[in-house]
């Protein structure tokens, strides 16, 4: 790296001990920004690199419940609201034992060039807990959700800081959140949260959107060299809203998903995954990969090995950080992938993304192809803001020129800098740079 950015790296190492995987994403940002300081000397001089790694501010809190046995019980909560350059705090709350700090402030790091990168006037920021809803009963996540905000609420608004979902928080937890929003501040404020049920303020697309934009940016990858998915192996890791939805724009555009992943094992259907079933299993009774497999002849469930070892033309990661390693990296290849998507956050490491660039294959880091989530988001927040509902094909229309726009800036951007066809470099130096200039025009804040 730059003298520069190994000072500022070494400042986030020291400034912020044991948080693995906030350091990894702000490496991974680093390692892109050398050309740009050399044409841009102003963001060293300004000392954008070390206030961009400082959130704006980091909220801890005690969430206190009451489980079905009548225990009381004890989670942490988080909101780090990064950086507010282009526009209000947005990014989604992590409900999962794994959640600390470390993985909001990676989270809200990554999501401040996510949200440069869609276009729209959104800055960065995350938030979650500790708490794991899986297992709970609807009482007890409704009462952890009402304790959640009757902290959050304070420090939430539609032009301060909006929270959407992500890993453990689907439209129920939204419902039970929003609910409470409302019974404490008796406004029905409904742009201070995205990702609501259609019914009360929410926007068609929006469950579907980091799935379908997933994979339409790997779509529009494909097509720089001439090709597309039709045809086309397609495996996706996880089976959540982003693993399902991308399974079905996938199939839409004439693939044949083979596999899917929970914590459970994964699941080979060869003869494509049937998207009904796996949408009841996993939407409607909220239960495993054994399930499907029982309900479909000819599926069956791997336990142990990786997913990555199932052969595919398109890998697709959906699931969660660091799921797919060097040595997924290497079967990968080894089985003629030819593409990469991230429809989930960094979930391939450095040691793996490193093989798929030495071997040039298309690849496109998650703050550039799951864009698509947080762009609908926004446009839920448009049409709260104008009391309006967009139709589904109006709204996927708008997600689609959107991807088609990140695609094109991050490939103009890589090829401006002498990377062509490297969409890491290119995402990581066009969001930096929008939200970098931003940050020069309004002063040392």
């Amino acid at each position: 790296m730059e003298q520069q950015l190994e000072h500022a790296y070494e400042e986030v190492l020291r400034r912020n001990p044991g948080e693995a995987e906030f350091h990894q994403a702000v490496r991974e940002v680093f390692d892109s920004l050398g050309p740009v300081l050399r044409k841009n000397p102003r963001y060293v001089d300004a000392a954008v690199l070390e206030r961009l790694c400082e959130p704006e501010r980091q909220i801890i809190f005690r969430v206190p419940w009451v489980d079905d046995a009548g225990r009381v019980r004890i989670n942490r909560g988080f909101r780090v609201e990064y950086n507010s350059a282009l526009g209000p705090y947005k990014g989604g709350l992590r409900f999962h034992p794994s959640v600390y700090l470390g993985i909001v402030k990676f989270l809200g790091f990554e999501q401040i060039f996510k949200n440069a990168l869609s276009g729209l006037p959104i800055g960065g920021g995350k938030g979650g807990s500790d708490f794991d809803p899986r297992g709970r009963s609807t009482q007890e996540v409704m009462r952890f959700c009402q304790s959640f905000m009757t902290e959050l609420y304070r420090h939430i608004g539609e032009y301060t800081d909006v929270p959407a979902g992500d890993i453990g928080v689907g439209q129920r937890e939204i419902g039970y959140l929003f609910g409470q929003y409302k019974r404490i501040t008796n406004r029905y404020e409904s742009g201070v949260l995205t990702g609501k049920g259609i019914s009360w303020g929410g926007s068609l697309v929006r469950t579907e959107a980091t799935g379908y934009g997933t994979v339409l940016f790997a779509n529009e990858m494909l097509g720089t060299k001439g090709q597309d998915l039709d045809g086309r192996r397609v495996t996706v890791s996880g089976s959540g809203n982003v693993a399902i939805f991308a399974i079905e724009k996938a199939t839409q555009l004439g693939a044949t998903a083979v596999a899917f992943s929970d914590s459970s094992g994964y699941v080979v259907d060869e003869a494509g995954i049937d998207l009904e079933l796996l949408k009841e299993v996993k939407l409607v009774d909220r239960g495993r990969a054994k399930d499907y497999v029982d309900r479909r002849p000819g599926a069956r469930l791997v336990t142990d090995g990786s997913i990555w070892d199932v052969p595919t033309d398109v890998a697709l990661p959906c699931a969660t950080q660091n799921e797919l390693d060097e040595n997924d990296a290497r079967t990968l290849l080894k089985n003629g992938a030819v593409a990469v998507a991230e429809g989930a956050n960094m979930p391939t490491t450095p040691e793996a993304l490193r093989l798929f660039q030495e071997a040039g294959t298309l690849f496109a880091p998650g703050k550039a192809a799951n864009a698509g989530g947080v762009a609908t988001s926004a446009l839920e927040m448009q049409q709260n803001a104008s009391r309006d509902s967009w139709t589904f094909e109006y709204t996927e229309e708008r997600l689609a020129d959107i991807m088609r726009d990140v695609h094109a800036r991050c490939a103009a951007t890589a090829e401006e800098y002498g990377r062509p066809g490297d969409y890491v470099v290119g995402a990581n130096i066009a969001g930096f740079i929008k939200v970098a200039d931003a940050m020069l025009a309004q002063g040392v804040i």
